[in-house]
């Protein structure tokens, strides 16, 4: 009986593990996607005139935003 107890613990043990390292990673997506959006919604708020000074063009604001939260 002490065997079966024990192989139940490790099987759960398996499965809290997998589910901590899905909430992990949920979590990290969601930081990701914030950043996303935050950059998103300041780069878009630049006027043209703005964004040309910093040579970018209206066209890249969403590439720039997933790559800032790639890199964060």
């Amino acid at each position: 009986m002490a065997y079966m107890t024990q192989g139940a613990l490790r099987a759960q043990g398996g499965l809290l593990g997998r589910l901590a390292e899905a909430r992990t990673a949920l979590g990290e997506r969601l930081a990701r996607r914030a950043i996303y959006r935050r950059t998103l919604n300041e780069m878009s708020a630049l006027s043209d005139r703005d964004l040309a000074d910093l040579g970018i063009h209206r066209s890249q604001v969403r590439s720039i935003a997933w790559q800032a939260a790639d890199e964060a």
